[in-house]
């Protein structure tokens, strides 16, 4: 039988790209390590834009509309198919499962299949974002340090990019960040990425507190590590997009076979690629229901690409704003379901970028229902070309191949509108922020 490995499953809220083996000016040295070590997917997407969608889709290995994760847990949205999930599917295996931090696919973990879940969150007793990342990493640590018996599931969550980043103590000086793209460059928005950039060092030291821990307990060499994060950074017209500013992710792996050696992939892959890929390394069958593609045949060299194309959607985040797209390596075309034609402002977290753009005109953008965009004469995504007649063929072509997709995967999108869940709740399309529903609703335990 082949040997089971380990498998540490490190994630965390809106970290996108923007951490340093990416090319940018953020000190991240203990992920810079694991990929000089490991295999960077430098085109490696989510399956959403927003947290709940993208986890469900990486830890079922299919869209998020098929396992039913249609929006936030804490709005009364949660993981349909439970069973489906790989914690589920490795206990049934034999392998030990836990879950030490945040996660966001269900409010009780445990039935998705984890044994244990080492919570830092008390909602009655808050702490800040820092205190509850340090304890996860402690205690993730006491656990690889505990000698495990059996092969184990380890899932690694936390919440230190996610909003509201810190404003005390900011280690990198506004003047000398650049906001990427397509945020522009001003003292506001300068102040807000190099707060940003404070809160991914300190995700950078508890990474590397989990990591150093896992090296000293001996497990290093017989564990795959799979770091990644949700989707992009919470920043207007990133997070809640399906640009790639919102769906493009770190992903770095490093474990047995060809996932070390600091190879960088560049082919495009997404999030329910790696669950194909954990049942590969693990000598286990693929569950009937995994949409995605094992990552082993192009991280070995066999092959240069896995998918033609990737998709990706968004339902629900705070508002209703139903959208789906397809990506190759050179098109684009996002596709909108709804007939608001501007920024849905409910779904942007508040920050003073989301001021800033407002005070400038932001808010009366005018949204359109599909675009089509040339990844490689614009990266940016910022010429919209679903209107050039000499791309006709090309719409025609990406928009059959998003519906295509739809239909394969039963989008309950085709049938019209995905209603709210009996227990949950919406904000309405006009709100300004993502808690004016709180003037209306009775809040849940939770928040957000």
């Amino acid at each position: 039988m082949q040997q089971k490995y380990n498998i540490l499953y490190i994630h965390s809220h809106d970290s996108g790209r923007y951490v340093q083996p990416y090319g940018y000016s953020v000190n991240t040295p203990n992920i810079q390590e694991l990929a000089e070590d490991g295999v960077l997917f430098r085109k490696a997407f989510s399956g959403a834009p927003q947290c709940c969608p993208s986890r469900a889709a990486l830890l079922t290995g299919q869209a998020a509309h098929s396992c039913g994760q249609f929006g936030l847990v804490n709005r009364g949205f949660e993981l349909r198919d439970r069973h489906k999930h790989i914690a589920n599917y490795l206990k049934e295996l034999f392998y030990s499962t836990q879950l030490i931090g945040v996660q966001h696919e269900v409010w009780d973990p445990i039935t998705c299949g984890y044994m244990d879940w080492i919570n830092p969150i008390n909602y009655s007793k808050p702490k800040p974002i820092e205190e509850m990342d340090h304890d996860t990493a402690q205690n993730a640590a006491k656990f690889l340090l505990g000698s495990p018996s059996k092969p184990f599931f380890l899932s690694v969550g936390f919440a230190s990019t996610h909003r509201d980043f810190s404003t005390k103590n900011i280690l990198d000086d506004p003047r000398y960040c650049a906001p990427p793209l397509p945020l522009p460059d001003t003292h506001e928005i300068r102040l807000d990425f190099a707060s940003y950039k404070t809160s991914a060092r300190k995700l950078d030291s508890y990474i590397g507190t989990v990591l150093n821990a896992l090296k000293k307990s001996k497990l290093y060499e017989n564990t795959l590590i799979i770091c990644t994060t949700d989707h992009g950074i919470a920043f207007p017209k990133m997070k809640c997009n399906l640009t790639d500013h919102g769906i493009g992710v770190m992903l770095i792996m490093r474990g047995p076979h060809s996932f070390r050696g600091g190879k960088v992939i560049d082919a495009i892959i997404s999030h329910i690629d790696i669950f194909p890929t954990i049942c590969d390394l693990t000598g286990v069958d693929h569950p009937n229901w995994l949409q995605g593609k094992s990552l082993i045949p192009v991280v070995g060299g066999k092959v240069s690409e896995i998918n033609e194309a990737i998709f990706a959607e968004q339902s629900f985040h705070c508002a209703y704003e139903p959208m789906r797209t397809v990506r190759t390596k050179k098109w684009k075309y996002i596709k909108r379901f709804y007939d608001f034609n501007r920024p849905m402002l409910s779904n942007i977290d508040n920050s003073k970028s989301k001021d800033y753009l407002i005070e400038n005109g932001f808010s009366q953008k005018e949204v359109v229902q599909e675009e089509l965009y040339d990844l490689i004469d614009d990266p940016s995504e910022a010429n919209n070309k679903i209107n050039d007649p000499r791309l006709k063929d090309i719409c025609k072509s990406m928009r059959e191949t998003l519906m295509n997709w739809m239909k394969e995967t039963n989008d309950p999108l085709l049938d019209g509108p995905i209603p709210i869940p009996e227990n949950g709740f919406a904000c309405d399309k006009n709100d300004l922020s993502p808690y004016d529903i709180w003037d209306r609703v009775e809040k849940p335990d939770g928040y957000g």
